[in-house]
């Protein structure tokens, strides 16, 4: 392809991400913007009132807020670190449309009822002390503004290194490999080995595809750590906080000193230690900052005090002020940056997620490699903006498990949810396939093996024949429905399908395994609940919590979507699939992706119920369907009905 073509390409993408942007504006107006504070609050976009707990100053001219609801506690709401919010008052009679009452910030992290709110402004405004405090879900522009600078940059790069990497990526010319270096440590197999070497010898691009199980993040890790060996620093990257999170975590076990910068989905004390902010506090000298942070607010609020008439004294007093505001925020900016450069400067590895690759802090380092985790889970134009640090690219994940969310038909039927990683495991000549697979019994494993994965797949012997004491212990069950009359229903409000008949069989399956193990007093294994429709999760949920004979069970079992499950596992997953109609539709149980994540969740055993005559007409379905007849384990509605 040349140079030209590749700028083609590269341009249609650029198109289609601005389709996108359009889209999922108009969605989230189309949801949100036309809201009351009341219905807001309901859908989970808004908190109303919350209470502020601390305030301070991060680094950098930011003020924080760490705000805790007052009511409505542990209720299900759609925010998450890194999303941009408005916070607003309604006290004194001022309406949340009052624009003096609203300031925008961005969630540093989420702990069950409390968020840490990072305010785009040096100091915290008076009325957030006068109570009826809220916190308001904003469209997040600030991904798709750095995903288009990150295109036309790439676009327009010419003679330059990143010019040359687009060329390796588009297939222009071979990315090249040194001589491969021996790996010695036994706890790698040879395709995780090989998986290594690759990435140490790559001069260019380096891909790691790494199926469910196989320990692609025990690969990368690994890599890491030898790669920091002989370069001074590694930028690691992903498109989510939460994968973002375990790597940081997992480097920081193997002794690595690393820097988290920006936001966590997590708040453990171990995680929250390795963030920028908390090895800043650390430091002997962050009092000092701290303190001459806020003498400056001080001397600015002073300042700004409003007097109708000055005199000369109070002009003078004013200057003075502001004078002495800025005096001091130099100075702590100076040390700042000298704390920040040597803190950075010390790190071997610097984790944050694709977008905050942008971060000016990281304007301090060189990189030579950036690694690039759960790459199939990212749209194109988001894994270019870390390329551009680097001259080395490390991109691993697996293209046949979570996919980018494109929420526009149009983009999406062009092209736009096809990755980088996605075009490099079609085209390149040189993958890293890890194929030996550590989770999962071998019958749980075989039928995504044969759909995704050209049987390459092998269990490795340690759990090749894993499976359950007691109970129904076939590793893969499909309870069929058809015919017992469980059809969908439709959330009046969401839309979102539920099936009330699904959940009864789930519930009985569940409890005759349970009883089977108190029987013969055996231990309790660990389950999750699947389901691709956020509707079913909430029912189930509120079954779950209101029925007296699950409860002792409730420590054990983990209800979620399938997103909410992607990197985690359990000894036994239930599949709720929902769609049951006459028209035999099946709508997004069409994304079969997402189902070879929910099928690879169960360690020892999966159950999956759903109704063969809607979702049997479907060819994957129905050959699902055909392997666990031949597994042994298709069963009826009907057997746990009672008589």
């Amino acid at each position: 392809m040349q140079l030209s073509d590749i700028n083609n390409e590269l341009t249609k993408v650029l198109e289609l991400l601005q389709i996108e942007k359009k889209a999922d504006f108009e969605r989230f107006r189309e949801q949100v913007l036309k809201l009351s504070l009341k219905e807001k609050r309901e859908k989970g976009l808004t908190w109303h009132p919350v209470a502020v707990k601390k305030e301070g100053f991060t680094f950098g001219d930011r003020a924080f807020v760490i705000l805790e609801k007052t009511n409505q506690f542990r209720e299900p709401h759609r925010f998450k670190s890194g999303t941009p919010v408005e916070l607003f008052s309604t006290a004194d009679g001022k309406t949340n449309d009052s624009k003096e009452r609203r300031i925008n910030g961005i969630i540093q992290y989420l702990k069950r009822d409390q968020m840490k709110v990072v305010l785009n402004t040096q100091d915290i405004p008076n009325w957030v002390h006068y109570g009826n405090v809220g916190v308001d879900l904003l469209f997040d522009e600030r991904t798709y503004v750095e995903m288009e600078k990150a295109m036309k940059k790439v676009i327009k790069a010419k003679g330059d290194r990143l010019a040359e990497l687009k060329s390796l990526f588009y297939n222009q010319f071979p990315t090249r490999f040194g001589e491969l270096p021996t790996i010695h440590h036994d706890y790698l197999n040879e395709a995780q080995k090989s998986a290594v070497q690759h990435i140490l010898a790559s001069n260019d691009i380096s891909i790691v595809h790494g199926p469910p199980g196989t320990g692609k993040t025990t690969t990368i890790v690994h890599a890491i750590k030898l790669l920091c060996e002989t370069e001074k620093n590694v930028l690691v990257t992903a498109p989510s906080n939460a994968a973002v999170d375990l790597l940081a975590e997992r480097l920081s076990e193997k002794g690595l000193r690393v820097v988290r910068v920006g936001n966590v989905s997590r708040v453990d004390e171990s995680l929250l230690d390795l963030t920028l902010d908390a090895q800043l506090a650390a430091h002997p000298e962050s009092k000092h900052i701290k303190k001459v942070k806020v003498q400056a607010a001080q001397a600015r609020k002073k300042a700004g005090k409003f007097k109708r008439n000055f005199k000369g004294q109070q002009r003078e007093e004013r200057r003075d002020n502001y004078r002495e505001a800025r005096e001091l925020e130099d100075w702590a900016k100076a040390l700042e940056e000298k704390l920040l450069t040597e803190i950075l400067h010390g790190a071997q590895v610097v984790c944050c997620t694709l977008v905050n690759t942008v971060h000016s802090v990281l304007d301090r380092l060189k990189f030579k490699t950036v690694v690039i985790d759960e790459a199939a889970q990212a749209l194109e134009p988001a894994t270019w903006i870390p390329i551009s640090r680097a001259s080395k690219v490390v991109l691993a994940g697996d293209p046949f498990q979570l996919p980018p969310t494109v929420k526009s038909f149009d983009a999406k039927n062009k092209g736009l949810g096809i990755t980088l990683l996605e075009k490099c495991v079609e085209q390149f000549s040189e993958v890293s396939f890890l194929n030996v697979q550590y989770r999962m019994n071998q019958l749980i494993m075989d039928f995504s093996n044969s759909q995704f994965y050209d049987n390459q797949l092998v269990a490795h012997e340690s759990v090749a024949n894993w499976e359950l004491p007691k109970g129904d212990i076939s590793p893969v069950i499909f309870i069929d429905t058809a015919g017992a009359g469980f059809n969908e229903e439709t959330n009046a409000e969401t839309l979102s399908k539920y099936n009330s008949g699904e959940y009864f069989i789930l519930r009985e399956h569940f409890l005759q395994f349970v009883n089977t193990l108190a029987e013969h007093d055996l231990e309790m294994p660990t389950v999750g609940i699947i389901t691709p429709y956020r509707s079913q999760i909430i029912h189930m949920k509120e079954q779950f919590t209101e029925d007296e004979t699950l409860t002792a069970y409730q420590e054990f079992v983990t209800i979620n979507t399938i997103d909410g499950f992607q990197g985690q596992e359990r000894d036994v997953i239930y599949i709720s699939l929902v769609r049951s109609n006459d028209k035999n539709e099946i709508g997004f149980l069409n994304d079969y992706r997402r189902m070879n994540v929910a099928m690879t969740r169960a360690r020892k055993q999966l159950v999956i119920i759903g109704d063969s005559a809607t979702i049997g007409q479907d060819k994957f379905y129905g050959k699902f369907i055909e392997y666990v007849e031949k597994c042994g384990g298709y069963r009826s509605a009907w057997e746990f009905m009672g008589s």
